[in-house]
């Protein structure tokens, strides 16, 4: 993108930061209200009637662009790299990736809530009710992976099956040889012209931001300053030491980038995951951010559509944070074993519920089954979700990150 006077990363800050406000000041019986004596909630009503609107355009302009850059990405990263056992390679490294960080993330929120479980408020569990949803055994996830056929993944955005589709034809592109030059240069066409959309909609990304950022705070800011305060609190903590301790040495120690730099180069990206709770439709930026970090555009195209759809450290320490609450709100105190059990469940369920929509409450859902607490629980931190998603999605983006760096940076020291 051609360089402005203001950065686009410092203008989705700005976006970010005037959407807070503006959610702020219209909160039911804000300023707003208050200012203009209006009934409680007329000034939210505003936002959600004019303003989120905006955002959800914006949104959806991202997830109409996700697919075709991922599938062209993907191909063409293959193509690239023109050896299917450097595929294989990489592959590998990414998911042994995200396992590692999967587990690291999982003691760290463990560890964390367990540390401040006393200071958990004790909410009233009687009357709660919650129908838990069946989650699939992981060999149906796995045969799940492969399509039936080539046009129903498109339609569904099923982003796995997207990118099985990809491999396969980046590698019978390979096997063809010769023959398929006139496929590839459709194909390297193709993404160029989806990359130059993909410029024009990120471009839109502080109003998009300021427009979804706004309605969300508004709803629930009184909810943040209330009783549940403090398991945001535990949350947010647990994914800052994890960004900090995991994915910057991991940065550090593979791509040789420093903490500074690491974050300054994702900021964009996490923003953005921040008010539209999306790793995937984040993918744009995320691309963007890495190869500016100095990732293979091969590499980034590849790791960051499988960690967009896979990877899910931040919905990790969001179970954890959430079953010490819950068991406390129960009276129960979870033994060491337990706490065990829950870094093992919620580790093999990340893999079980990948591409499920809605896979956190999935996953915390069976994580509760594991230890033998009342799934019902689960209504506890349903209300508040949203403020947790907003931190877990950041915390997802920004290990997809870190992962294409580090294995870029392992691929590169194998050629030399």
């Amino acid at each position: 993108m051609k360089k402005e006077k203001i950065a686009l990363p410092i203008k989705i800050f700005i976006g970010l930061g005037l959407g807070i406000i503006l959610g702020l000041i219209c909160m039911k019986g804000g300023a707003i209200d208050n200012i203009f004596n209006l009934e409680a909630g007329n000034a939210y009503n505003v936002l959600a009637t004019y303003i989120k609107p905006i955002g959800d355009v914006f949104l959806n302009l991202l997830k109409f662009i996700v697919i075709p850059i991922v599938f062209l990405s993907i191909v063409c990263g293959i193509i690239s790299l023109t050896d299917i056992k450097q595929v294989w390679s990489i592959g590998i490294k990414t998911i042994c990736f995200y396992l590692v960080t999967t587990c690291i993330a999982l003691i760290i929120g463990v560890t964390i809530a367990s540390l401040f479980k006393n200071t958990f408020p004790i909410l009233e569990t009687s009357d709660l009710s919650y129908q838990a949803k069946e989650a699939k055994n992981i060999m149906q996830v796995i045969a799940d992976f492969f399509p039936v056929n080539i046009v129903s993944p498109f339609l569904n955005s099923n982003m796995l099956q997207i990118i099985v589709i990809s491999i396969f034809i980046g590698f019978a592109i390979i096997l063809t040889g010769d023959k398929a030059k006139p496929f590839i240069e459709v194909i390297i066409s193709a993404n160029d012209v989806f990359i130059e959309i993909m410029d024009m909609i990120i471009r839109f990304s502080p109003i998009g931001v300021f427009c979804l950022i706004s309605p969300v705070v508004a709803s629930n800011g009184p909810e943040i300053l209330g009783s549940l305060a403090k398991i945001i609190g535990i949350a947010y903590l647990s994914y800052l030491i994890h960004s900090i301790l995991t994915y910057s040495t991991l940065a550090a120690v593979f791509a040789k980038i420093s903490p500074i730099q690491f974050f300054k180069g994702v900021a964009p990206a996490a923003v953005l995951a921040f008010s539209t709770c999306s790793s995937v439709g984040t993918l744009p930026v995320s691309i963007k951010c890495t190869e500016a970090l100095g990732a293979k555009k091969e590499i980034a195209a590849f790791t960051l559509p499988l960690g967009a759809t896979i990877n899910m450290d931040g919905t990790a320490i969001y179970q954890a944070v959430c079953t010490v609450f819950i068991a406390q709100c129960y009276g129960i105190n979870l033994s060491i074993e337990q706490l065990a059990t829950v870094v093992i469940t919620a580790t093999i369920a990340s893999i079980g519920t990948a591409g499920v929509a809605g896979a956190g409450v999935v996953m915390l859902a069976m994580v509760l089954q594991a230890v033998g607490l009342p799934v019902e629980g689960i209504a506890l931190v349903l209300g508040i979700d949203r403020i947790f998603d907003m931190g877990r999605t950041v915390v997802n983006i920004t290990g997809d990150c870190a992962c294409a760096l580090s294995v870029s940076a392992l691929e590169e020291r194998n050629k030399n």
